[in-house]
C-alpha cells in the first residue's frame, strides 16, 4: 500500500494541504489573468490574436521546458527547499510581468515566469502524492484544487478591476506581493519532506528518467494528460475576446462571469474530491470529461443569448473543467512508485504545459476575426476540445489499471 511517510497529524495535513493551495492560488491566477486581459493588451499594444496567443503559449512551452529539465534534479533535493527556492524566483518573474513597459518586455518576462511556474505544479502534486495516502488523495486533490476556484471568485475579478482603475501593472505586482508572503509561509509550515533522497534504491539523475521513460503505463498517463489539457485550452483563452467581441458583454460584465464560476467551483471542488474517493475516482473522471463536452461547445456558439445565459454555461464549464481535474490528477500522480514520482510528475507537467501551449497556439490560428472585429472559426476549436475530452475518458480506466498494481504493493 501506499502509506503516508511523513506520518502527519491531521491538524499538520490540513496545514500543509491549505499552504499547497495557496501557492497554486498565486501560480494560477499569475496564468489566468492574462486571458481576461486580452482585450486590453490587444488594443494597448496593437497586436493580433496570434500575437496575444503567444503571450499565453510562450508562458505554458517555457513550463514545459522547465518540466523536462526539472526531471534531472526534483528528485535530488528535499520538497520544502525546493519549493521555497523555486517559488520565490516565480514571485521575482511575475514582479517583472507587473514593471514591463512593452509587449516584448512582457513577453520575455512571462518566458521566465512560465520557467518557474511550470515546476511548481509538478511539485504540489508530487508533495501531495508523498503525503497523502491514495484512499483520502482525491480529497486532498480537492483541497490544493480550491486554489483555482478562489483565483476566479477573488483573484480574477480583483485583478480586472485593480487594472480597470489603475492600469494592467498593478494585478502582477499584487501577485508578487502575495508570492513572498506565501513563501515565508511554506518556509514555517511545510515539512522536509526528503525520505526519497535517503531511499535505498535510489538511482542516478539518467537512470531514473528511462526507468520513468520505460513503463507503458506512464506514456498512457502523459497521453491522459494532454488530453485533459487540450479539452480546455483550445477553447479558454479566447472566453473573454469573444463574449466581449461577438455576444456583447460589456468590459465591466467580465468579472461577473469569473466570480459566478469560481464560486461554483468553490463550492463543487471538494464535493468531488470526496465523491471521487468514495465512488471511484475513474467512475467520477468519465461522468464529469462527457458531461464537459456540452458546455464546452455551447461556449464557442453562444453569441446573441441574454447575459444570464452566456454565464450559465460558462460556470458550467469552470465547475465541470475544473471539476474533471480532481479525480484525474489523483490518478495520474498515483501512477508512479514513490522514488520516481518527481521525476515522474515534472515530465508528466511538461506534457501537460506544452499541450496547453500548442493548444493555444493551434486555436490561435484556427480562429479569426472578421471586419467586425468578431472571432471566427470558434465553434470549430470547441469540436477538438470535445475530441479531446473523449479521448480521456477512453484512456481513464486503461490508467487506473497501473495504479491499483501500484496500489497492491
Amino acid at each position: 500500500m501506499d502509506m503516508n511517510a511523513v506520518g502527519l497529524t491531521p491538524r499538520r495535513e490540513r496545514l500543509l494541504l491549505w499552504t499547497l493551495a495557496g501557492v497554486q492560488f498565486t501560480h494560477i491566477l499569475d496564468f489566468m489573468i492574462m486571458m481576461p486581459l486580452g482585450p486590453q493588451f490587444i488594443a494597448l499594444f496593437g497586436i493580433s490574436n496570434a500575437e496575444f496567443g503567444l503571450l499565453v503559449s510562450f508562458y505554458t512551452l517555457a513550463a514545459g521546458a522547465s518540466g523536462l529539465l526539472a526531471t534531472t534534479y526534483i528528485d535530488r533535493f528535499g520538497r520544502k527547499r525546493l519549493l521555497v527556492t523555486l517559488y520565490g524566483l516565480f514571485g521575482l518573474a511575475t514582479l517583472a510581468c507587473g514593471l514591463a513597459p512593452d509587449y516584448a518586455s512582457l513577453l520575455a518576462a512571462r518566458v521566465a515566469a512560465g520557467v518557474f511556474g511550470g515546476v511548481l505544479s509538478a511539485l504540489t502534486q508530487t508533495i501531495v502524492a508523498d503525503a497523502i495516502p491514495f484512499e483520502r488523495r482525491g480529497r486532498a486533490m480537492g483541497v490544493v484544487m480550491t486554489s483555482f476556484s478562489v483565483s476566479t471568485v477573488a483573484g480574477v475579478p480583483l485583478g480586472l478591476w485593480l487594472a480597470a482603475h489603475w492600469n494592467w501593472h498593478v494585478p502582477f505586482v499584487g501577485i508578487a506581493a502575495m508570492v513572498a508572503v506565501l513563501a515565508l509561509l511554506a518556509a514555517w509550515t511545510m515539512p522536509r519532506l526528503d525520505a526519497h533522497v535517503h531511499h535505498p534504491d535510489r538511482t542516478s539523475v539518467w537512470s531514473g528518467i528511462a526507468q520513468v521513460l520505460s513503463q507503458p503505463s506512464h506514456w498512457r498517463a502523459f497521453a491522459f494528460t494532454s488530453g485533459m489539457m487540450f479539452t480546455g485550452f483550445m477553447v479558454i483563452p479566447y472566453i473573454t475576446i469573444y463574449l466581449q467581441f461577438n455576444a456583447g458583454v460589456l468590459a465591466h460584465e467580465v468579472p461577473w462571469m469569473y466570480l459566478l464560476g469560481g464560486v461554483g467551483t468553490l463550492i463543487s471542488a471538494r464535493w468531488i474530491g470526496r465523491l471521487s474517493d468514495r465512488l471511484g475516482k475513474v467512475w467520477v473522471f468519465q461522468r464529469l470529461a462527457l458531461a464537459v463536452t456540452v458546455p464546452l461547445v455551447l461556449t464557442t456558439v453562444s453569441a446573441g443569448l441574454p447575459l444570464w445565459g452566456l454565464f450559465s454555461i460558462s460556470s458550467a464549464l469552470f465547475v465541470l473543467m475544473s471539476g474533471r481535474m480532481i479525480p484525474g490528477m489523483a490518478l495520474v500522480a498515483s501512477t508512479a512508485e514513490p522514488r520516481l514520482r518527481g521525476t515522474f510528475l515534472s515530465m508528466n507537467v511538461s506534457v501537460q504545459s506544452a499541450s496547453m501551449g500548442v493548444a493555444a497556439l493551434i486555436s490561435g490560428l484556427l480562429v479569426g476575426r472578421d471586419a467586425q472585429g468578431q472571432l471566427t472559426g470558434y465553434w470549430l476549436v470547441g469540436l477538438l476540445g470535445v475530441s479531446a475530452s473523449l479521448l480521456t475518458w477512453w484512456l481513464a480506466p486503461r490508467l487506473m489499471v497501473a495504479v491499483s498494481a501500484r496500489s497492491a504493493q
